[in-house]
């Protein structure tokens, strides 16, 4: 762990600091001491030659990286202290330039788009089937990306989610042969496949299905500190091109927190990964199980799988389908939130997500199901008027960045229908819009607004933090 090893060398140093933080570690400020504690203060440094630089690295950080790609079976790994929205923006950026096409579901995080608004890539969206019954996205069809690159042979590259939130694989291996056979990139976010690179019975990795870039939030099911990720890089890429592409967004003043996490969470996974998530799978699938025998819920696995818009499954993810309850996921999520202290990752329309991790137990699992079951018998209700799925197929009238910075006027909700939106509107987490800048806001994607607003999801995206108006492409 060579980052760990030079900060424990350098405490031994004492040196003195006439460098910035200005905290000068933690004598500056006795109160953020006392909070995080003087250990976590004396490690907040900044870059320096016994500890390297992250824009440039030379020595403990390159060792580090190079630990990195070992483990995850990568040409580069750079660490991100910006989060995984830096590297997904990254893979984008590096591979697209402006004007140039990317084939990708539209069930993206936003930072896929936001990474448009960028640089100036087209978007070329394959829309995701839906599950009806439980109403999720799932993953491309490869009969639709075949006729995406058919219709498209000039894009520079293919996106695919590594699982979606829910858990849901593409057939990633055979998305990216057909997209090398025709000369494009292959980009997987794998925000949430960490463990893909570690544990047995896994679905496949980017790394190992080939993909030219993958983005790795270590911070989720890898155990390191929040905002804190990897991008690995393929065979097929110009390592230094992506640090250029890199370093025109993040920070040039890493958190050594951040970074030795990274460092230290590698090895652990390295070294423990198998056993680790053996018992998270071991823990999701006890749970699944008890959560089946209550009635009503739905704790879907690998049994949705089909071959083609569900390739795989991701069976560590304990998502949960509510409606035959009566309750929307965002309900359920607030009770078990607001009534039994029960922190559950997201609720959205339909389902909720428990993330399970190794920090988890079985006791922790247990008050989950209980707490489940009495919501049931409490708060059951008919279904009838649920709104079975919020996915909406978009229409894309304009390029992403051309609608985030064309003239604009605000809107009432209401009266938006049939113009061009400005901005985003999305549920996070997960953060995959509803409405996208350059999409068409039917009156579809209206009642989906109104009533997620309705059920309490948290809506970001608009100026308008109210959510009762939108910006709108001003009219000539």
């Amino acid at each position: 762990m060579p980052i760990m090893e030079a900060l424990n060398e350098f405490k031994r140093n004492r040196l003195v600091p006439f460098d910035v933080p200005g905290h000068k570690r933690g004598k500056g400020n006795p109160e953020l001491t006392e909070f995080l504690g003087e250990r976590c203060m004396t490690l907040d440094v900044n870059s320096m030659k016994p500890l390297d630089n992250l824009c440039h690295p030379v020595s403990v950080i390159k060792e580090a990286e190079e630990l990195a790609a070992d483990a995850f079976g990568a040409k580069q790994a750079f660490f991100m202290v910006n989060g995984t929205t830096s590297a997904v923006q990254t893979m984008v950026l590096s591979a697209c330039k402006k004007g140039e096409k990317i084939i990708l579901p539209r069930n993206v995080h936003r930072s896929v788009i936001n990474a448009m608004i960028l640089g100036g890539a087209i978007p070329v969206y394959v829309n995701p089937e839906t599950n009806h019954e439980i109403g999720i996205s799932l993953g491309m069809t490869l009969s639709a990306v075949a006729k995406a690159i058919r219709e498209n042979p000039d894009a520079k590259a293919i996106l695919v989610n590594n699982p979606t939130y829910y858990g849901v694989c593409s057939n990633l291996k055979a998305i990216t042969d057909l997209a090398h056979a025709s000369g494009m990139l292959v980009l997987a976010d794998e925000a949430h496949g960490t463990h893909f690179y570690f544990g047995e019975n896994m679905p496949i990795s980017g790394m190992a299905a080939g993909a030219d870039m993958a983005s790795v939030s270590m911070h989720k099911s890898g155990g390191s500190l929040t905002q804190s990720s990897f991008l690995l890089v393929g065979a097929g890429m110009n390592p230094g091109y992506v640090r250029q592409i890199i370093n025109l967004t993040q920070t040039t003043s890493g958190s050594y927190l951040l970074l030795s996490s990274l460092d230290i969470s590698r090895k652990n996974l390295a070294v423990n990964g198998k056993e680790i998530f053996a018992k998270v799978t071991a823990m999701a699938q006890y749970a699944r199980d008890e959560i089946n025998q209550i009635g009503d819920y739905y704790a879907y696995s690998k049994e949705l799988i089909n071959g083609d818009t569900i390739y795989d499954f991701d069976a560590t993810k304990l998502s949960i389908n509510t409606l035959n309850v009566g309750l929307a996921g965002i309900e359920v999520y607030n009770i078990l939130r607001d009534e039994y202290d029960i922190q559950v990752e997201f609720g959205d329309v339909g389902n909720i997500l428990a993330y399970i991790s190794v920090g988890d137990s079985q006791r922790n699992l247990e008050r989950l199901v209980s707490a489940l079951a009495e919501i049931r018998r409490i708060y059951k209700k008919d279904k009838a008027g649920m709104l079975q799925y919020e996915y909406i197929n978009p229409a894309v009238a304009v390029a992403p960045q051309e609608a985030f910075y064309a003239d604009k006027e605000a809107l009432p909700l209401e009266k938006s229908g049939g113009r061009i939106c400005g901005e985003f509107v999305m549920c996070y987490p997960p953060g995959i819009p509803i409405l996208a800048p350059g999409e068409m806001i039917t009156a579809e994607i209206l009642d989906s607004i109104e009533y997620v607003k309705d059920k309490g999801c948290f809506l970001t995206g608009p100026e308008d933090m109210e959510i009762e108006y939108l910006n709108v492409l001003k009219e000539d």
